[in-house]
Formats: structure tokens, sequence, C-alpha cells
């Protein structure tokens, strides 16, 4: 009987300390699973933290896209503005040459009819006192006859150097 209150003790204190450890391990899955409800809750708020910025720095670069956007059309109408004033000045820049070339005409053509009304004598004297280009160049807008006469009226060798000037203009007589 002693045998048997003592194996029965036994199975009792078998089943206390299965029962311990049951109870430890039961505490230590609560434990841990605390820890990780812990640690899924700060995952979830990073989670958040890192929505909620990577939210701003797409409306962020949206904001900036949308300004670069801004500049590039104020920069295309510059240049245009640019191109059509480019446009006007040359445009004005080709009425005056053409204003300039008319009045050198016109004053070409005074100068001409000057020296073919006067007599050869005169202007082979005027034209003597004058560099050769610019005799050469007064020469030119005369007729053939005139010039003759005028070179024949000059210095010879004043007027084998206009005469050197002339043949190098290709249309230099009319």
């Amino acid at each position: 009987m002693k045998f048997i209150l003592l194996f029965m003790l036994g199975i009792v204190w078998l089943q206390g300390a299965e029962s311990t450890k049951s109870y430890e391990c039961t505490k230590i899955f609560e434990d841990r699973k605390n820890e990780l409800l812990v640690q899924l809750e700060r995952l979830d708020e990073q989670r958040q933290s890192l929505d909620t910025l990577k939210k701003a720095t797409e409306e962020l670069l949206r904001k900036k896209e949308a300004l670069v956007q801004g500049k590039d059309t104020k920069v295309d109408q510059k240049l245009n503005e640019i191109k059509t004033r480019e446009a006007s000045i040359k445009k004005m820049l080709d009425e005056n040459k053409k204003v300039l070339d008319e009045m050198k005409q016109l004053k070409a053509d005074k100068v001409s009819q000057a020296y073919a009304k006067m007599k050869p004598a005169a202007a082979a004297l005027i034209l003597s006192e004058m560099s050769a280009d610019d005799a050469a160049a007064i020469l030119t807008t005369l007729n053939s006859k005139g010039v003759g006469q005028i070179l024949a009226k000059m210095d010879p060798k004043k007027g084998s150097d206009i005469t050197n000037k002339l043949r190098k203009v290709p249309e230099a007589i009319k």
C-alpha cells in the first residue's frame, strides 16, 4: 500500500511537473505572441509613414513638374518673341540697305551727270587730284566716249593708273 501511495504520489508529482511545463510553454508563447504583435504594430506604423512620405514626395514631384512645364512654356514664348523680333529687324535691315543703295545710286547718278556735263579738260583736272580708285569709280558711270575724252586730257601716269583700275572692273564702261 505504501508502494501504491508512492506510486500515486509520483504520478501526481509528474502531472504537476507536466502542468508546470505546460504553463511555462504557454507563458513563453504568449510573451512571444505579444512581442510579435508589438513588432507588427511598429511595422504597420512604419509602412503608414512610408506611404505618407511616398505620397508627399509624389505630390512635390508633380508640383515641380508643373513648375518646370510652366517655365518651359515661358521660355518657348520668349524664344518665339525673339524670333519674331529678329525677323522684323532683319526685314528693317534689308529695307534700310535697299534705301541706302538707292541713295548711293542717286548720288552716283548726280556725280556722273555732273562729270558728263563738264568739259573733258575740267573733268580730267578734278579727277587727277583724286585717288585712282575714286576716279575709276566715277568714270565707270560715264559712257565710253566721255571716259576716253577725259583720260586723253589727263597726265599719262595718272591716266594709266585709272585705266588699270577700270580694267579690273568687269562692267567698267557703259
